[in-house]
């Protein structure tokens, strides 16, 4: 007993302390008068602005990782469709060079351009074939749209093209519906433009007509498409066309050819060199050219 009275003596204060306090707190919620209304409300006024500025600024910094995320989704999204549209063109290219018709005989090769080298003239091709592949220099090089160049250097691997579009490709062609002869440059100005000079003015030339390799070219095999006629004129006291040609197949489109593995007859060729250079008429000098200088030296 004594104890107990012990306890109660030094607990009293508590225990009275928190009845009247949970007895105020019953009292001051159960009434919900007007002052507990009017510190719930000066409670909310001083709170909610705060709690605004933290919830925009958690709003604000989630938008910001959704952007970014979505950012990223998004470049990868458009590399995938960069890599789709390229491999449906190389795929495409591809099947067309499959499909293409060759009417000639001539053995040939497929190869894929690795490099462009555009220097507004004197414009190159690097194809992934080469002497391993039997690809040898003055090789002719077309793909399934027309005469594309030909070859001026080789390694074990890789060849060099000239292409139709280089201030000193030359080709003999011939417009087909009309059987007339010219010969195809490239003047270095209009890119995508051919110029046809030599063609005798005896019939219309007439905008769309095809213009193909001449069986007098040497290189190429006759009949393979060269461009078609875009726009032709006679120069004043001249009896001969200039003729603009649209390419068959420009060389900013060109993505795989054929290689024809066949080559002019050296003998020819050096004889034809030995001719013009008797008759003191310019002609550019190629790697062609000092092949064949070499081989008339042996």
């Amino acid at each position: 007993m004594a104890l107990a009275q012990q306890i109660w003596e030094r607990t009293r204060d508590y225990v009275v302390f928190g009845t009247l306090l949970l007895i105020g707190v019953v009292i001051f919620v159960g009434r919900n008068g007007p002052a507990l209304r009017a510190a719930r409300a000066a409670s909310l006024a001083v709170t909610a602005p705060v709690e605004g500025v933290f919830e925009r600024a958690a709003r604000f910094r989630q938008s910001l990782e959704e952007n970014e995320r979505l950012r990223m989704e998004t470049a990868d999204l458009s590399a995938d469709v960069a890599r789709l549209r390229e491999a449906a063109a190389e795929n495409a290219q591809l099947r067309a060079l499959l499909q293409f018709e060759d009417t000639t005989t001539i053995r040939r090769v497929v190869g894929r351009v690795v490099a462009k080298d555009i220097t507004e003239q004197s414009n190159l091709l690097t194809i992934d074939v080469g002497e391993r592949d039997s690809v040898e220099i003055g090789m002719p090089v077309i793909n399934e749209r027309g005469i594309v160049g030909r070859v001026i250097l080789t390694n074990d691997r890789y060849a060099v093209v000239m292409p139709h579009q280089n201030t000193q490709f030359r080709v003999p062609a011939s417009i087909e519906e009309l059987g007339r002869e010219g010969v195809v440059r490239w003047d270095g100005a209009s890119f995508d433009k051919l110029t046809m000079e030599y063609v005798v003015k005896t019939e219309p030339v007439e905008r769309g007509m095809l213009v193909v390799t001449s069986p007098f070219s040497g290189v190429f095999p006759a009949g393979i498409p060269v461009g078609r006629v875009d726009t032709a004129y006679a120069a004043a006291g001249r009896n001969d066309y200039v003729i603009q040609l649209e390419p068959a197949a420009p060389i900013s489109e060109v993505g795989y050819v054929y290689v024809l593995l066949t080559r002019p007859d050296p003998e020819q060729a050096i004889l034809e060199a030995q001719a013009r250079d008797s008759l003191g008429i310019e002609r550019a000098t190629s790697a062609l050219d000092a092949q064949l200088e070499a081989a008339t030296e042996e």
